[in-house]
């Protein structure tokens, strides 16, 4: 152990008295600093400017040995030049963090060649968070959040420190930008998420100006520096200036995401937020919040939440964090899993039922307030931040939202999907449509397998992230089982076209007719400069009987029916046509025979008629339609003459539920049997993955039904660099796995019904987003698939406990029926009038809305930044500020001191 640099490590950081080989400052300088380096930094006083011909004096070297000696020092990072006003040089010892460390840190070439600085960095800060964060006083901790200016320009008691504008005014020109430091060492520990590398680090003053020569960072303009604070605002980048020399100076302003910032993580780990907070706190109103949980997603604290807002027949008291100065402090406080573990909404009173239900957790109260005002471009934007495809939604949605809504239990639920039809006629009309701005500027190519609703929504989010996505369909038309499997009755193809178009504004290349595994195998995809993969294929085949004569002709796939109808193939039923099954497919099968032909149509489901899974809309408008609805019975075998259909058994069906294990397991009474004359049987009793050649040569593995399998993490390996230290790894391990939609091929993933087995789009849709995260984070080499992701852990509220006695009843607004396209392949449903969706919106009873706990938000102000609607702003509830690095030490050692009394 070198005795000298320990005495270093204690000379730059006052709070490591007793340093050792294992310590992370010496980690670090250990294999950049040479004995007469570490000698000189002992020579010279801690943040005391030194002009060369001193220290040529101190070591009793030449002058322009000295400054040779002195200029690799800076560039090392251990000292800086601070020029005095004459631009004579000097250079000075800066403290630990925030300044040598950043300096050392900030060039990634080095801390490639040297990776146990990348272990060192993030080491010392959760040091430092364990130790020390909760001494440090309010408004003290060595860099400090900056409330986002637009939050507080109006605010009379805010003083110009507090606005960013005012370092940057303060400074100029003397600014410069630089790669961050935080990102990059998370990078190279495998603990980075979401968030890219990049220039995020400003600089300023003498700081800014050493940096600029030691070739760590670059000049640039003012207006470019605002540029850069908009673009990080709008990333949801918290903007902090250092902090240790009194209030109105700083040599920084970072912009740093919650997850990779190592400032940030000191006021989360440890739950202190007092080392990071402004003098701000968030506040919501909530008569105008309408729980969108924009707010939630951006909070780098946790701080805001989605709460309810229902009069409470009992009182729910919500628990507020328990942090340094409340008496129960403790380490059991702490929140290492936040990383992980989240909360989307309050823990005790859960939120609105419709944003919970919804499978891709649509933010439905914000955007039918949003439609109510006419703000039809903002509502849509909103909406499509879940989900890329609302025109489709709006026609074959199955409305868990609706099932669930809270208004149901006074009358009848909220007309969500047609208000959401309604808006998303928007997208219809190219001079309307939504199409979002890209978030990065770079990314990765990205194939994606399958055109249907996952492919579709993983290739938008993907493309909205800045990846160049490829979308490969076998078919001839895009759109999988949206245009092939869905009649025009039920979602007209004007409306798949549409939304797909957006897609191609935003960049998405398709490419018809390709079988990947056929047409082009992945491994030549791989060879073609493709990162990664994303198969949603769909369950796109039919499903057999396995009974006697079903190879009779006149017996056909449901699923093939649909196809030839939907691709345009000249279709033409005669006579009478039974179809088999019960859901949404055989009744879209039985209304689409009834169009093509035949002349009388019949369905027998095994089902009894309230637990038949097709939709009780779809399954009214077949009886309205003329076609039979027969429950209780199944096929027994199939009869033929001369190889044609001519009737078909049938066998009662007693039950379709094992009691015991709950799976499907029908029971049939094979003495009660009836015989149906027909002309046709249509099969539609599921559907089935068929993978063709694509899996060959592949590691996937899929499961008995043909579903892929997946590979769910259990525990992150962080601090990767460690073993190049000597140490070993951290293991987080995760309380439940983490669904990441990656298979055992480790640049393939898996989504919509090729995992789950058939389910409807939305589920698809909310799939297709997630793939597209994890995707996103996959191809950026370094990346966590989990660390900074949210689980969307959401429940609502207590029916049981909402006072919903106030409320008046209202009818519910229903659509036009167009009856000029009744029993054709037009769709007959029409869409509310403008009239309607303000009547309809003013029936929603708005029950969630977002609650912030004011213990740990450090009013960064970036949940005002997402808000539509007014609902959350900044107010000043402290008047605290920074200290010097050396009044700082007396502060948290009189504190230190008085606990240990």
């Amino acid at each position: 152990m070198r005795e000298n640099l320990c005495k270093m490590v204690t000379h730059i950081n006052a709070l490591n008295p007793n340093p050792d080989e294992k310590s992370p400052e010496y980690i670090m300088y250990d294999a950049l600093l040479t004995d007469e380096m570490v000698d000189l930094v002992l020579q010279m006083e801690l943040r005391t400017p030194k002009y060369i011909d001193e220290l040529a004096k101190i070591l009793n070297k030449p002058l322009d040995y000295t400054a040779k000696l002195v200029d690799e020092m800076v560039h090392l990072g251990i000292i800086e030049y601070h020029t005095d006003d004459d631009g004579v040089d000097r250079v000075q010892v800066p403290i630990f963090v925030p300044g040598s460390f950043e300096l050392t840190a900030m060039d990634y070439s080095r801390t490639d060649q040297y990776p146990q600085l990348a272990y060192a960095f993030p080491q010392y800060i959760q040091g430092l968070t364990k130790n020390f964060a909760k001494y440090f006083p309010m408004g003290t901790g060595l860099v400090r959040a900056l409330p986002v200016q637009q939050a507080i320009e109006n605010d009379s008691k805010k003083v110009e420190l507090e606005e960013v504008s005012y370092w940057v005014e303060k400074y100029a020109p003397s600014i410069s930008l630089a790669p961050c430091e935080c990102r990059h060492t998370r990078r190279m520990n495998g603990e980075i998420g979401h968030d890219l590398e990049g220039e995020w680090c400003i600089q300023l003053g003498y700081f800014s100006e050493s940096c600029i020569r030691s070739g760590k960072a670059r000049r640039i303009t003012k207006e470019e520096c605002y540029d850069i604070l908009k673009k990080a605002e709008e990333l949801g980048y918290v903007h902090q200036v250092t902090n240790v020399d009194g209030p109105d100076k700083s040599v920084f302003i970072c912009n740093c995401h919650w997850s990779s910032c190592m400032a940030l993580r000191t006021s989360w780990y440890c739950n202190t937020p007092d080392m990071v907070r402004s003098n701000y706190e968030s506040g919501v109103d909530k008569d105008k919040c309408v729980a969108c949980g924009q707010c939630v997603e951006v909070c780098p604290q946790n701080a805001v939440k989605l709460g309810q807002k229902i009069c409470e027949k009992e009182t729910v008291e919500i628990k507020k964090a328990v942090i340094p100065g409340n008496p129960e402090y403790s380490e059991k406080n702490w929140r290492p899993d936040l990383i992980t573990e989240r909360d989307y909404v309050v823990p005790e009173t859960g939120t609105a039922p419709c944003k919970t239900e919804c499978p891709a957790h649509v933010a439905v109260q914000g955007y039918i307030n949003l439609a109510a005002q006419g703000k039809y471009q903002d509502a849509l934007e909103l909406i499509k931040k879940e989900n890329p495809l609302p025109a489709v939604c709006g026609s074959i949605c199955n409305r868990r939202c609706e099932d669930s809504c809270t208004r149901g239990d006074v009358d009848e639920p909220v007309a969500i999907d047609e208000i959401k039809k309604f808006i998303a006629e928007q997208d219809l009309n190219a001079e309307t449509r939504f199409v979002p701005k890209k978030k990065f500027d770079e990314g990765k190519k990205i194939a994606v397998v399958g055109s249907g609703p996952a492919g579709l929504s993983c290739a938008y989010y993907l493309s909205v992230l800045g990846h160049q996505v490829t979308v490969f369909e076998k078919e001839k038309k895009l759109g999988g089982m949206l245009t092939l499997g869905i009649p025009s009755f039920r979602l007209e193809k004007d409306i798949v076209e549409a939304e797909i178009e957006i897609l191609r504004e935003l960049g998405v290349k398709f490419v018809t007719g390709a079988e990947v595994g056929k047409y082009v195998t992945l491994d030549e995809l791989r060879t073609a400069g493709y990162d990664g993969f994303y198969l949603a294929i769909g369950a796109q085949g039919g499903r057999k009987l396995g009974i006697d004569g079903e190879d009779a002709q006149g017996v056909i796939s449901g699923i093939d029916f649909l196809k030839q109808v939907n691709t345009g193939d000249s279709v033409s039923l005669s006579g009478k046509t039974i179809v088999i099954g019960g859901g949404n497919v055989a009744v879209d099968v039985a209304r689409t025979a009834i169009r093509t032909g035949a002349s009388t149509v019949e369905l027998y489901g095994l089902e009894d008629r309230g637990d038949m899974p097709a939709s009780e809309e779809e399954v009214q408008e077949t009886i309205e339609e003329g076609i039979g609805i027969n429950n209780g019975w199944g096929p027994k075998r199939i009869l033929a003459e001369n190889g044609k259909v001519t009737g078909i058994e049938l066998m009662r069906c007693l039950s379709t539920i094992d009691p015991e294990t709950g799976r499907f397991n029908p029971e049939y009474d094979l003495a009660d049997t009836i015989t149906v004359t027909c002309d046709n049987v249509l099969v539609a009793i599921g559907q089935s993955i068929e993978w063709g050649n694509l899996l060959t040569d592949s590691r996937v593995e899929t499961n008995q039904n043909l579903t892929a399998k997946t590979v769910p993490i259990t525990e992150a390996v962080t601090f990767q660099q460690a073993v190049a230290a000597g140490l070993e790894p951290e293991v987080v391990t995760f309380a439940t796995p983490f669904e990441v939609y990656q298979t055992a091929e480790p640049d393939v993933f898996v989504g919509g019904d090729v995992y789950t087995g058939p389910k409807f789009a939305i589920d698809a849709i909310a799939a297709g987003k997630e793939a597209a995260e994890s995707l996103h984070r996959f191809v950026w080499k370094g990346h966590s698939l989990v660390l900074g992701r949210e689980r969307r852990n959401l429940h609502y509220l207590d029916k049981a406990n909402a006072d919903l006695s106030s409320y008046d009843k209202m009818p519910r607004q229903r659509p036009v029926i167009n009856e000029a396209k009744a029993n054709t392949f037009g769709d007959t449903r029409m869409t509310l009038t403008e009239a309607q969706v303000v009547k309809e919106a003013a029936r929603c009873l708005g029950c969630g809305a977002a609650s912030v706990d004011g213990n740990i938000c450090i009013g960064c102000g970036l949940c005002t930044t997402r808000c539509k609607f007014d609902a959350i702003t900044l107010e000043k509830k402290y008047d605290a500020w920074g200290l010097t690095y050396e009044e700082l030490l007396g502060a948290v050692g009189k504190i230190m001191s008085g606990e240990g009394n």
